[in-house]
């Protein structure tokens, strides 16, 4: 980035102030711009949740000037101010603010064993239908890379493809590298489609670009040479030389196996935690067209186009699973071949499908 730095200056107090006080790099303004305009189309009449901590003020700050640029009403918090990291709840505060908010940001680097407090978070999302943008763990390059996407076109995109996966009772995907699997779909089960327009019917993670559910059953092997999610990403990074090799058996991780010893030793770790932190509660496509390469990030990386499953918490309240797990964990693996039913829409990582 060039170093060139916008302020803006307005008066006020406490973390709203302190944001609109603080220069932040030019570089951020049009992924602040997408989010607040494009994605979560904030209007000026609405009011609006900003969540951030010290590591992500900058980027914080950078949103906080698109919403003075709207003229909507909005509040900002500073995690640091309220509680101890990691968080053992989200502060009272923020779901105090939210329950008058129509809209949420949530910027912050994540600790870990804090997905209680999101999961307090997103429970105000959900019975309040809030638009919510999940920007955990953002970063400088998200904000110049996956957060400059033509989301209008990644939209037309993951519509076509959610439309095709509805109907569809199973999907096949494989890998050069050596994932082959096969996931039965229960039809009773929903689609949603997270492509970065957000609205009332489900909150989305900023860079957007998804479609995905809770799959009937999977089973095969899923080589992860991307990237592992939750701190498990930032504690191993990009995995091509060092994939993990998962074998699933009637939705359930039955071996996993790695050169990277410790890698291996967490992963089985994370997914023992509860009775269900080893089954696939999610089954999704990434659809971000706008994303060339994964960058050791899973914000960004689990809208690489392609596959990306995760074992633990299936999002029930949104596809309709019965069952829980306190855990979530993504994985990712590139260059797929995808096959909804009989017709391949991905070959070697390109979709044959126009967006």
């Amino acid at each position: 980035m060039s170093g060139e730095s916008l302020s803006v200056l307005e008066p006020g107090s406490g973390a709203r102030a302190r944001l609109l006080e603080m220069a932040f790099p030019l570089e951020f303004v049009p992924g602040a711009r997408a989010a607040v305009g494009t994605c979560l189309r904030v209007q000026p009449e609405e009011k609006v949740t900003l969540i951030s901590d010290l590591e992500t003020a900058p980027i914080a700050a950078s949103l906080a000037q698109e919403l003075v640029r709207v003229g909507c009403r909005w509040n900002a918090f500073v995690l640091e101010d309220l509680a101890a990291r990691p968080l053992a709840d989200m502060p009272r505060e923020v779901l105090a603010d939210m329950e008058t908010s129509d809209v949420s940001l949530f910027a912050v680097q994540v600790r870990r064993n804090e997905l209680k407090s999101r999961m307090q978070m997103t429970e105000v999302v959900n019975r309040r239908r809030m638009r919510h943008a999940h920007m955990v763990n953002i970063t400088p390059q998200i904000m110049c890379e996956g957060m400059r996407a033509d989301y209008d076109r990644v939209d037309r995109l993951s519509q076509k493809v959610i439309e095709k996966a509805r109907k569809a009772r199973w999907i096949r995907a494989t890998t050069a590298a050596g994932t082959d699997i096969r996931a039965e779909m229960n039809l009773e089960y929903k689609w949603l489609k997270t492509s970065g327009i957000i609205s009332r019917d489900k909150w989305g993670n900023l860079p957007g670009g998804e479609i995905f559910t809770t799959p009937g059953e999977v089973n095969g092997v899923f080589v992860v040479d991307g990237v592992v999610g939750d701190y498990l990403c930032t504690q191993f990074g990009l995995l091509e030389r060092t994939p993990l090799t998962i074998e699933i058996e009637k939705n359930r991780i039955v071996s996993c196996r790695s050169e990277n010893a410790e890698l291996q030793r967490e992963f089985e770790a994370y997914t023992h935690t509860d009775e269900n932190s080893d089954r696939v509660g999610e089954f999704a496509i990434g659809t971000n067209i706008g994303v060339e390469r994964v960058i050791g990030n899973i914000l960004q990386d689990e809208k690489f186009p392609g596959i990306h499953i995760a074992f633990g918490n299936p999002y029930g309240e949104h596809t309709g699973a019965e069952w829980r797990s306190s855990t979530h964990i993504d994985v990712v693996g590139l260059r797929f071949n995808i096959w909804i039913e009989d017709e391949q829409i991905m070959r070697d990582g390109k979709f044959l499908i126009e967006a």
